[in-house]
């Protein structure tokens, strides 16, 4: 008798429970997901790779430990910097382990680098980037007109700037035409809507109402605000544009990356204005300077003419001399007169020119375009359901006809007349009574159930 018998009691082995690979795993995974669902970890990114999928996968490391990292695409969209191999970064996820490997890992939904701002970094990056492809070079840039007559201004329609624009170049030349292109200035949307106002323009470039230089303007704001200016499709569009772009983002201080692609860089929205075009009295100003310049030179041509005369009529050449520089002097006067009536024309065809343009803005009724062209579409759109109601209607005639046509040669329309479809034992369709021997099983198919019958007799058929 064992000790165990003698005390009464019985010792029994542990039980065993055995775990499948999988099952521990996912075991693992939800008691670590549980306790770590929300951590912040910093580190070195090294081992970056960022496939067509848009995710990132990389290893956050210290000198003694590294831990797998995994950013999907949706989170990654969202970063205001490029991650770089060698890059200290602060990483907030959920820590979870991936089963196919065993490996525990963070599933990241942000991340910022350490030391510089995020928006920092990315200026600098992009920054760096274009230069090196040459988008900052002068030699590309496209001159600004010296006074163009149509100006293209991308910006917010409730924003100051635009309203700054519209007094200078009103009290700067009111002849000039502007035309606004309505885009958000701040926020994910803002890049995309400014590029769509730059395609606009530009499509628009070689037609009568096209414009020959487009103002890109912005108010001031916090570096967050201004975030829409540093975005790299928006700073090709920019450096892409046929027609020259004038950047006035901001202020004074403020540099985003359009600054740098753009043909003239203006501080604030109302320089912009005042680069853009020459005032009127600045070009009045030339044209009085140049009349007094042309005057001068006439009386210079006078004086010598006189000084030349003098010395003629001391050789004893008067008239015959006189004579010629009479007829100088009269085309002279000719040639003056001509000037003159020339600038009296051109000033009349500006003034005219001036007055159709206010009557075209004056009495230029955007409503009853409208109300025309929504008539023009109404009349299409139930011109295109007439249409259309008429193809269905053809097309189900025609669906019919085909219906009845194989309705026609279906086998069962045969059936239905009294016919019957007779198979041998093999279930073979039975053609001639030649094959058939009495006693054979048949089966008829009729056109409402079968029947079974035997071979009685046969009568052999007419030759064919």
């Amino acid at each position: 008798m064992g000790i165990s018998d003698q005390l009464g009691f019985q010792f029994r082995a542990p039980e065993r429970h055995i775990w499948s690979v999988r099952a521990l795993v996912a075991a693992v995974r939800g008691l670590v997901e549980r306790q770590f669902s929300d951590c912040w970890v910093e580190g070195e990114i090294s081992n970056l790779r960022s496939p067509d999928s848009g995710h990132l996968y990389f290893t956050l490391k210290e000198e003694s430990a590294q831990i797998r990292v995994v950013m999907f695409r949706s989170a990654a969209r969202l970063l205001r910097f490029r991650p770089e191999n060698g890059l200290r970064v602060t990483v907030r996820g959920r820590i979870t382990v991936y089963e196919e490997r065993g490996e525990l890992q963070i599933s990241a939904e942000f991340m910022e680098p350490q030391g510089a701002g995020a928006l920092q970094l990315a200026f600098e990056q992009l920054k760096a980037r274009l230069q090196a492809e040459g988008l900052f070079e002068a030699a590309r840039k496209k001159p600004i007109p010296s006074l163009p007559h149509r100006i293209g201004v991308i910006t917010s329609p409730q924003g100051a700037a635009l309203q700054d624009i519209l007094n200078i170049l009103a009290r700067r030349h009111h002849s000039a035409n502007v035309l606004i292109y309505p885009a958000q200035v701040q926020g994910d949307a803002a890049a995309g809507e400014v590029m769509a106002g730059l395609r606009y323009f530009d499509d628009r470039a070689r037609k009568a109402d096209g414009v020959e230089v487009v103002i890109i303007a912005r108010g001031g704001g916090s570096a967050e605000d201004l975030a829409a200016f540093n975005h790299e499709g928006l700073a090709r569009a920019v450096a892409a544009s046929n027609i020259p772009v004038i950047s006035a983002i901001g202020h004074e201080t403020d540099f985003t990356i359009v600054d740098f692609v753009a043909d003239l860089r203006a501080p604030t929205p109302s320089a912009a204005a005042e680069l853009v075009i020459r005032s009127r009295q600045e070009i009045e100003a030339q044209a009085e300077e140049m009349h007094r310049r042309l005057e001068r030179a006439v009386r210079y041509r006078l004086l010598m003419a006189r000084q030349e005369l003098t010395e003629l009529a001391q050789h004893g050449a008067f008239r015959s001399m006189m004579d010629g520089i009479h007829r100088g002097q009269q085309k002279l006067d000719e040639r003056r007169f001509r000037l003159e009536k020339a600038e009296r024309q051109l000033l009349e065809q500006c003034r005219r020119r001036l007055e159709r343009a206010s009557a075209t803005v004056r009495h230029y009724d955007a409503r009853r375009r409208l109300t025309g062209i929504r008539q023009q579409l109404e009349s299409q759109v139930a011109n295109l359901a007439a249409a259309m109601r008429a193809r269905l209607l053809a097309g189900g005639a025609a669906l019919d006809r085909r219906s009845a046509s194989l309705e026609a040669l279906s086998p069962m329309a045969i059936l239905n007349r009294g016919y019957a479809l007779v198979f041998d034992a093999k279930g073979q369709l039975v053609k001639d009574a030649e094959r058939l021997a009495v006693g054979d099983e048949l089966s008829a198919r009729l056109a409402h159930g079968k029947v079974r019958a035997r071979v009685t007799g046969r009568e052999p058929g007419e030759s064919q």
